[in-house]
């Protein structure tokens, strides 16, 4: 049995582009980039911004966002809007809640299924719930194609297909045992990041990961969706790749 961390007793403070975080160089700014995907047009907007409103440079996290440094004194304002045009900040109120990884091949090559459309629908539908703004800004959700290379992250959320047919939700990395169609898939792990909200409200903690909350029972989620099913299946352990194994951490 896994012991459960302390408990948080204070607010997620994760930085954002609009919540910056002040370093010695500046302020710190972070974008969330689900899925890692990222258009040329929104690149040469990124490139500008951290050129002209930053140090000139853009660094990598290891969730696949973008950060950039060194920002002038009351550049989120103009940061957020160039992003807001660039379609990178579709919602002021969630930015820092989009944290998502897929499995990066996902549709191009190999894996039992392609889930880079699962992305977009739960960036969006998670926008559009208001509740689900509340989510840290260290919560991760995870949508592997079957292959191991993001189930092994231990993402609160995670989604991996078993098959072309079958996907099973993870909980903090560990399967759930609840399955469902890949039809179902977003809606399954849009319940799971809301009964993550509802249990830390009943416990009255400030959890930033799933792992922090004392219980989470998967099997009470409320999903309406008729693709979801709610009886336990086998335990599965999928193989993830070896460098990946530590996981993607905290922040990023």
């Amino acid at each position: 049995m896994t012991a459960t961390p302390p408990p948080r007793d204070r607010a997620d403070a994760c930085p954002g582009a609009l919540q910056t975080h002040p370093a010695a160089d500046g302020a710190l700014a972070r974008v969330r980039v689900p899925g890692g995907a990222l258009t040329p047009a929104q690149l040469l907007v990124l490139a500008a911004a951290a050129r002209e409103l930053g140090d000139g440079a853009l660094e990598l996290t290891s969730r696949g966002n973008v950060q950039l440094r060194g920002l002038r004194a009351g550049a989120e304002g103009e940061l957020g809007d160039r992003l807001a045009v660039a379609g990178l900040l579709p919602s002021a109120t969630h930015e820092t809640a989009r944290n998502v990884l897929a499995s990066v091949l996902s549709g191009r090559s190999g894996g039992l299924l392609d889930v880079r459309a699962w992305v977009p629908a739960f960036d969006a539908a998670m926008c559009a719930d208001p509740r689900l703004a509340e989510l840290p800004g260290r919560f991760l959700a995870a949508f592997d194609d079957g292959r191991g290379d993001v189930a092994g992250l231990g993402a609160d959320v995670g989604l991996l297909a078993l098959d072309a047919r079958t996907v099973t939700l993870l909980l903090g990395g560990v399967d759930s045992g609840i399955r469902c169609a890949p039809e179902g898939a977003v809606e399954l792990a849009l319940a799971a990041a809301g009964a993550f909200l509802d249990e830390r409200a009943r416990q009255g903690g400030t959890a930033w990961r799933v792992a922090g909350v004392a219980e989470l029972h998967p099997r009470g989620l409320d999903v309406a969706d008729p693709a979801v099913q709610q009886q336990p299946g086998d335990r599965v352990h999928r193989p993830v790749l070896p460098h990946r194994r530590a996981g993607a951490g905290d922040a990023g």
